[in-house]
């Protein structure tokens, strides 16, 4: 209170409060804030409070415009530092031995960090600390002159007697005081600055601890307590989550449900939540900066479908809002049609429905084709010019996180352009690497208004004081805190220099002090932890052992789930039949026959509904072109042999015809296809084996078309193959790759009518139906026939004549259940029916069907 009043008197009070981290400064500003607000003001001067490092660097810049600053060094940006040393890393003998630069050269910069503010010395060590101390020197020698920030304190406290200066300054809450940021503040007090450290004020405060049975329902009730506490008035509430930056989404989602049940329905009030979760995300994930680094990406080289598919529907391309319905239609059909990757140019040739896309995306295909070495600055213009011929950020306005990403996207992009101090030339693929990764390095988050609640990870609650204050997940694996040396400064240095995190008994004495630092943040504080991670006991840290136990009174706030059933006015009513199919004509042929022995609901939905799921392209080849292929690959083979007496010929022209034909059928091209020929080469070698063990017979139909009149509907199918047997009678053959069971043509309700169907319907005398199973070193057929040896292995069915019978039973009942329009959700086997379908989310079998009890056979 004493400072606020002293910062109250404004400028003329001559005070500048400096704190260890950012987030603290914008606190107290607040804070400040709220203070004025309080005494029922409604202007007031802006109090001078920010971070140590800000402050150091506000007056070299003050020194750069004064008459200093011809003779001043420029400062490095933290992207120009890093960038630094990964050169001088990737260009040294030890680094061409490393698999990853980067995660060096940020281990580097921050070794070269703590040796400035640590004063640590130099000494020998390991081959990482020898290492460390020539790649220091080369990048000493890089800077050109130039400073960092790790040095700049150094440079600013020779300038103080030069420099316009504050009267007073007060170091708030530094309850860490590095070596030299010590001596910068003595320096300051030799240039007649008064400087004052502060502490927080303390809170008489009463603590407990608590236990929960895992970490969901800690985080779970922590949110249930925030919310209660600010229902009760209070103005400033913490949650400490430790790992909150791998824990984010979490955090999000379970404090969104309790303070607003229903918050992500349609339609829902956007007004801000009560919470505040103080780290950010990369900027990369970013739907904005995504959509972004996804074309500038696309514009020089292939991506994976996934993304392009995104960049597709995303609504920050020219004429989104005007083409949403097309480019939606656009992409299930190119899902079907392309490969698993795919360039611009292979997506503008599909793009004819959108022209507003088309245009765009043209436009920076042209631009696209200008790539060559260009400075960092050049990059970033570029970049900015294929993102403006695009048309970023699309034609409607932006909301408010989407304005400011847009602000920060130019500013990371501003960073990459001042690389040019760094690195004066770079390929695309090095500029959009560099990018790419500058926009994952940026943590970023949307401004907001001030919120009652914050939850913070451990450092940023340091300083912070609050009405009352949680920390969570206290275990003792977790808290304290592990040491955390830097491997390129030898150990005993770093502990000689008294850097906390150098060694266990450091760590530990530091996580001590913030432990009676949180003690003191509040009148109520609560520390808990989980009893269990999984199957794992966890116990508490030994730092809260001393706090009494006791359970914290929760209120249970209902779920929105909870609300709409404690209102529900339900009735039910059986809705398992559909209006009757009014035309003959049924696409998708013998498959809605198999569909409706699977479950009347899946072929209801699939072949009436059109209800399907949407497909990804897959790498390589996937079921259904290799079936494809296999299909392509008989059609030529059996076009060129025609009959059993060619088999006894030289078979290798054909062959290789045929698996040429297939190969190219299917639009395969380079190296790919000749392995795809070889292995079709091979197949057929192996099959033709088979098929000289067989009666002479001669083929009849190949890959032909019929319409099949099933209980009065028409359906399409396709004969694999028909073959005339010598002894009278055709054999129906039917390809297969994957499993072949005759099984599946028995009982009620057949698996796979396919054959039985065709059998039933064909005006020839059907004597055999037989799978023809091509799997390499398992090939065979399997099915049935009316006599013996009519195909090799295919046994005999006695009654023939009455399997002919019910199959006609069997396959009609099926067609009159579909037209009449029976819809049940009745998988055949339970929920192992519903593991291969894609419609579980529309028919919500899982309502029905507990899978729990199918897993216990019950």
């Amino acid at each position: 209170m004493e400072l606020f009043q002293r910062l109250a008197e404004g400028h003329a009070a001559g005070i500048t409060v400096v704190t260890p981290n950012p987030r603290l400064a914008r606190v107290l500003t607040s804070e400040f804030d709220s203070f004025q607000v309080a005494k029922g003001l409604t202007v007031w001067e802006a109090p001078d409070i920010l971070p140590f490092g800000a402050f150091v660097e506000r007056l070299w810049q003050d020194a750069l415009y004064s008459e200093l600053g011809d003779r001043l060094p420029l400062l490095l940006t933290p992207v120009q530092e890093q960038l630094l040393w990964q050169e001088v890393i990737a260009s040294s003998r030890e680094g061409k031995d490393l698999l990853f630069t980067e995660t060096a050269a940020v281990h580097c910069g921050d070794a070269w960090r703590l040796m400035h503010q640590w004063r640590v010395g130099t000494g020998w060590g390991n081959e990482d600390a020898s290492a460390f101390n020539s790649w220091s020197h080369a990048y000493k020698a890089r800077t050109h002159g130039d400073i960092d920030a790790a040095r700049l304190p150094d440079l600013v406290a020779g300038l103080l007697d030069k420099l316009k200066k504050p009267r007073r300054l007060l170091a708030y809450a530094f309850d860490i005081l590095p070596p030299q940021t010590r001596e910068f503040f003595n320096a300051c007090r030799r240039h007649g600055i008064e400087v004052t450290e502060v502490k927080p004020e303390t809170t008489k405060t009463s603590s407990i601890r608590t236990s929960f049975p895992s970490g969901k329902e800690e985080l779970e009730c922590a949110a249930k307590w925030a919310r209660a506490r600010l229902e009760e008035g209070r103005a400033r509430i913490g949650v400490v989550v430790p790992q909150l930056a791998q824990r984010r989404r979490e955090v999000v989602r379970v404090f969104s449900r309790v303070m607003r049940p229903g918050y992500p329905l349609p339609g829902a009030a956007k007004t801000p939540l009560p919470f505040n979760v103080s780290l950010g995300e990369p900027l990369a994930n970013y739907p904005l900066a995504d959509a972004a680094l996804t074309l500038l990406e696309f514009s020089f080289q292939p991506i994976d479908f996934p993304r392009a598919s995104r960049l597709l529907r995303s609504p920050f391309l020219a004429g989104a809002e005007s083409e949403m319905a097309r480019r939606a239609t656009l992409d299930v059909r190119l899902r079907r049609n392309l490969e698993a990757t795919l360039t611009l140019a292979g997506l503008i040739a599909f793009t004819e429905p959108c022209p507003l896309l088309r245009q765009a995306l043209e436009r920076t295909f042209l631009l696209g084709k200008e790539a060559a070495e260009r400075s960092p600055a050049e990059w970033a213009r570029h970049f900015s010019a294929l993102l403006e011929a695009a048309g970023f950020p699309g034609e409607r306005p932006l909301d408010s996180e989407e304005f400011q990403t847009r602000a920060k996207w130019h500013e990371v992009l501003s960073e990459f352009a001042r690389l040019d101090r760094i690195s004066k030339s770079m390929t695309e693929r090095k500029a959009l690497e560099t990018l790419k990764k500058l926009c994952a390095d940026t943590v970023f988050q949307p401004e907001s208004a001030d919120a009652p609640i914050q939850v913070l990870g451990i450092l940023e609650s340091a300083g912070l004081r609050f009405d009352c204050l949680w920390v969570s997940g206290l275990t003792d694996d977790a808290w304290p805190l592990a040491a955390r040396p830097n491997p390129f400064i030898p150990i005993a240095l770093q502990k000689k220099a008294g850097i906390p995190q150098a060694s266990a008994e450091g760590s530990l004495e530091l996580d001590r002090r913030i432990t009676q630092e949180w003690v003191a943040a509040a009148e109520e504080v609560v520390f808990s932890w989980p009893e269990k991670e999984e199957d794992r006991d966890l116990a508490p840290s030994p730092l809260i052992l001393s706090i009494g136990k006791s359970p914290v009174s929760v209120p249970d706030f209902p779920r929105y789930r909870d609300v709409l059933f404690a209102r529900k006015n339900l009735y039910s009513f059986e809705d398992s039949k559909a209006p009757p199919v009014q035309v003959k004509q049924v696409r998708g042929g013998t498959r809605v026959l198999a569909d409706q022995a699977a479950c009347p609901f899946r072929a209801f939905a699939r072949w009436r509904l059109a209800a399907e799921a949407l497909e990804e392209p897959a790498p390589g080849l996937d079921a259904r072109k290799r079936g494809s292929l296999l299909h392509y690959l008989m059609k030529h083979l059996w076009s060129k042999l025609k009959t059993s007496r060619n088999l006894r010929h030289d078979l290798e022209p054909a062959i290789a015809e045929a698996a040429s034909a297939a190969v190219k059928e299917l639009g395969l091209e380079g190296r790919f296809a000749e392995l795809e020929r070889e292995r079709l080469a091979r197949l057929a070698r192996e099959w033709l084996e088979i098929e000289k063990t067989r009666a002479p017979f001669e083929v009849a139909a190949l890959e032909e078309r019929r319409t099949l009149n099933v209980a009065g509907l028409e359906l399409s199918g396709r004969i694999d193959r028909m073959d005339r047997l010598e002894k009278g009678g055709h054999a129906l053959v039917d390809y297969k790759t994957g499993q072949a069971r005759r099984q599946a043509w028995l009982g009620e309700r057949p698996d796979d009518p396919q054959l039985p169907i065709y059998a039933v319907s064909a005006p020839e005398n059907i004597a055999a139906v037989a799978f023809a199973r091509l799997n390499p070193g398992e090939m065979a057929f399997r099915g049935f026939s009316n006599e013996r040896n009519l195909l090799p292995k295919v046994d005999l069915y006695r009654d023939w004549r009455g399997l002919l019978d019910q199959w006609r039973k069997e396959t009609n009942a099926l067609g009159t259940a579909f037209a009449a329009g029976d819809s049940r959700i009745d998988p055949k086997y339970a929920l192992k029916t519903c593991r291969l379908c894609d419609l579980q989310t529309l028919c919500r079998v899982y309502e029905n069907i507990s899978s729990l009890k199918e897993a216990n056979g019950e």
